[in-house]
């Protein structure tokens, strides 16, 4: 705005600031996005590329998952971290399906330029794509199928098609047959469904061994070995106390002082020291425990007075396994040993100590209807145990997912194909220029199945018009077979995914698109002053250097 001559301007924002306005903010925030979105795109699908992530302690991560990707970039754009938010909201709804999100939210800003460069309002577009993205909700809904927790084939189907895209694929039956038993033991009856706590779930990782030693087991795994090499390495049919109290002389709260002045009250104090601890040993076995799991310290004469009755003990055990403890083996934890009985015990079928690779672990195994499991995950190095874990973490979520909805649609882009076409119906029905911007979220949509045949090697043009035709035919269940190198029966191959994954994605991907798009203002403020390597405040390269 002018300034009348001789007039003083008013400054309002502090001097250092930036700031950019119109089209040219809008520019910007969607060439960020959508640098985003190229970044983990070619990761997606099974034939998807893996990116190799170095952090600044040189720590090396293979992935190709999206929100692994996302979550380790150093990102510093605003609307770059937007899209970063896309994916933790889907990977916390969902557990997969973050880079197609991520993917689906470029796209739309992308269709959504190309109409700003036709002189439609942002306003509009947006209001188009809220239309849209209500719209293809429906059709979703109407897409679905049913699925039970009993349904074994189908939930090994959803979690061998998550882990697909893994670069464990090799070992997705197996692992997938893990997580599926994992979801369905500690799966519980909430009114007319189902819930499941992933918590319940723990995931041990060992290098060392075959993806092939993993193992499921029916109850926990404690990263502790007995305290007492007297005490049996093993016991069957165990009755297990969890103590949250220290089996130790409990010191007092302020500073004391006790002056000892006669050899046999030295004797006295150590006798009264020995006989507390031999009254908390005596209190376990009057209450018939033979395994004890204490979340604090136990004193070296104690473990001594266990290791001679035969009870094998834990110190220093995590509240979470404690936790999963008393779900998995049906004991109480006890914070004061005296009210110790019989009545807060648990049981199992065995407890027993065993070395996995370097390190020494205590099993409780053999539970009767555990409500808490554990899964030990065996791999050659720690770079692939790491990408084994977040590869089942995904089947589990999966999994558990598809259990509490009872709803799955088929993959490999054929409920997007069916979201496009009856979006295209739909869009005839739309008056103004909302229409505009409905269309272009459904062009907008084919960016699945096009990203999946291009990262396959096949010619996304040839694979769209296949698609077109056979989801025109009433052929639902269409969609890429990157292995076959053509579009196929999803239902046949056993590509499917929880109803819950393209819903989360429509959702989180349309909200972050509708936000980027309605800044037309963006003000940074100055960087707090520093000297930073490149000789400018806050670190940051002299202008021009990267240009």
């Amino acid at each position: 705005m002018a300034v009348p001559q001789g007039t003083v301007p008013v400054l309002i924002l502090r001097e250092g600031t930036r700031r950019e306005k119109g089209r040219g903010a809008q520019e910007n925030n969607i060439a960020a996005a959508c640098a985003i979105a190229d970044a983990v795109r070619t990761s997606l699908g099974p034939r998807g590329m893996d990116k190799m992530l170095v952090d600044s302690m040189g720590d090396v991560t293979v992935t190709n998952d999206g929100f692994k990707i996302l979550k380790d970039l150093d990102v510093d754009h605003p609307a770059a971290k937007m899209m970063v938010e896309v994916a933790k909201t889907q990977d916390q709804e969902c557990g997969d399906g973050t880079t197609s999100a991520v993917v689906l939210a470029g796209e739309l800003l992308a269709k959504a330029e190309d109409l700003i460069d036709q002189q439609v309002h942002p306003t509009v577009i947006v209001n188009g794509y809220r239309q849209a993205a209500a719209k293809a909700q429906e059709i979703l809904e109407s897409r679905t199928e049913a699925v039970d927790r009993a349904d074994k084939t189908t939930l090994l189907r959803i979690a061998e098609t998550a882990m697909g895209t893994k670069a464990v694929r090799a070992h997705a039956a197996f692992l997938g047959d893990i997580a599926c038993r994992a979801v369905q033991a500690v799966a519980q009856r909430r009114g007319d469904g189902w819930h499941v706590d992933e918590d319940d779930i723990q995931v041990v990782k060992r290098p060392g061994g075959d993806a092939k030693d993993t193992a499921l087991v029916e109850g926990v795994v404690l990263d502790k070995e007995r305290v007492h090499a007297g005490m049996p390495p093993r016991v069957d049919n165990p009755r297990i106390a969890l103590l949250n109290a220290a089996l130790e002389v409990k010191k007092t709260e302020v500073s004391a002082e006790i002056r000892i002045r006669d050899p046999a009250q030295m004797r006295a104090f150590i006798q009264e020291e020995e006989n507390i601890l031999r009254r908390f040993v005596d209190a376990i076995k009057a209450a018939g425990a033979n395994v004890v799991v204490c979340q604090k310290g136990i004193d070296d004469l104690a473990q001594h007075f266990l290791a001679k009755e035969g009870i094998y003990a834990v110190r220093r055990a995590k509240e979470s396994d404690m936790k999963k403890l008393a779900k998995a083996t049906g004991a109480r934890i006890v914070s004061d040993i005296r009210e110790l009985t019989a009545g807060e015990l648990g049981a199992a079928k065995e407890v027993y100590e065993d070395k996995i690779g370097d390190d020494k672990m205590t099993f409780v195994t053999g539970c009767k209807n555990p409500r808490a499991v554990s899964i030990l995950l065996r791999g050659g190095t720690a770079q692939v145990v790491d990408e084994m874990e977040r590869s089942l973490e995904d089947a589990i979520s999966v999994a558990a997912v598809a259990v509490e909805d009872g709803r799955y649609v088929y993959g490999g882009g054929a409920i997007q194909m069916e979201l496009v076409a009856g979006l295209r119906e739909h869009a005839a029905s739309v008056g103004g220029r909302e229409q505009l911007a409905v269309e272009a979220f459904a062009n907008a949509l084919e960016v699945i199945p096009r990203t999946l045949s291009e990262n396959a090697g096949m010619d996304p043009i040839d694979v769209l018009i296949a698609l077109r035709q056979a989801h025109k035919e009433g052929k639902r269940s269409f969609g890429v077979d990157p292995f076959a190198m053509k579009a196929a029966d999803m239902a046949r191959l056993g590509v499917v995914e929880p109803a819950r994954v393209p819903k989360q994605t429509l959702a989180s991907a349309t909200d972050a698109a509708a936000m980027i798009l309605r800044i037309d203002d963006v003000i940074a403020s100055k960087a707090p002053e520093a000297k930073g390597k490149g000789g400018e405040p806050g670190g940051m390269p002299p202008p021009g250097e990267f240009e």
